[in-house]
């Protein structure tokens, strides 16, 4: 019995850490569809979002089967229903990178605004952010998620300095409402990324420590 637990649940974890990797691909590919004009890769990107919904059923029909069979109490209760919420909150990432690549085909049908230099940071911030909530968890590290959960600050920043950029475009030129609004878009659907990543931090704190930190200011490592 305590066999076939421990491998049930070292699947459980192999399945996330899968669609982990396929969600990091897809907002690495939807930013460089936006940067390079890829309307090819960025419908790629639209298409593999299946894949993805694909992981996020099968993870929760594992994590359900566990929880019948196995009847979990205490942390290893805590890591099943992690579990769950992480493929939730990982769904919700590749959502936010179909709809990069939605406004980045848009956005192709226009010539470029700007060059890209605080998105592509953005983007790879926040790219960071998931890796390293998802290592959090693999470890069951939890300095490494308070960590992710302090990173989501320079996200936030880079948000607000771009849309005032972006409003000083559309004030001097309302010929560039449009494709400036699009990419007032595109860093809100980045900061959100970070913002499920810190999400899937939260839980691991949750899950090691057995504390909730959510609305609360972590502690800073001393």
């Amino acid at each position: 019995m305590e066999r076939h637990f421990e491998e049930d649940f070292d699947k459980l974890k192999s399945k996330i850490l899968m669609m982990g990797t396929l969600v990091e691909e897809q907002i690495r590919n939807a930013l460089t569809a936006l940067i390079e004009r890829d309307e090819a890769l960025a419908r790629q990107v639209i298409e593999n979002d299946h894949q993805v919904n694909t992981f996020d059923v099968e993870i929760d029909e594992m994590a359900l089967d566990a929880l019948v069979r196995y009847q979990p109490v205490a942390r290893d209760l805590r890591f099943v229903t992690t579990a769950m919420k992480i493929s939730t909150e990982l769904e919700r990432m590749s959502d936010l990178a179909e709809n990069i690549c939605e406004r980045a085909i848009e956005l192709n049908e226009e010539p470029q605004l700007k060059p890209y230099i605080d998105i592509p940071h953005m983007a790879e911030r926040a790219r960071i952010m998931v890796k390293e909530s998802l290592d959090s968890f693999v470890k069951m590290d939890s300095s490494l998620a308070r960590k992710v959960v302090q990173d989501d600050d320079f996200v936030d920043n880079l948000t607000e300095q771009l849309f005032r950029e972006l409003l000083s475009f559309m004030i001097e030129n309302p010929r560039t409402i449009s494709r400036a609004i699009r990419l007032s878009f595109i860093s809100k659907y980045i900061e959100r990324i970070a913002d499920h990543a810190t999400n899937v931090a939260e839980l691991v704190v949750y899950l090691v420590e057995g504390k909730i930190i959510r609305h609360t200011i972590p502690p800073q490592e001393g």
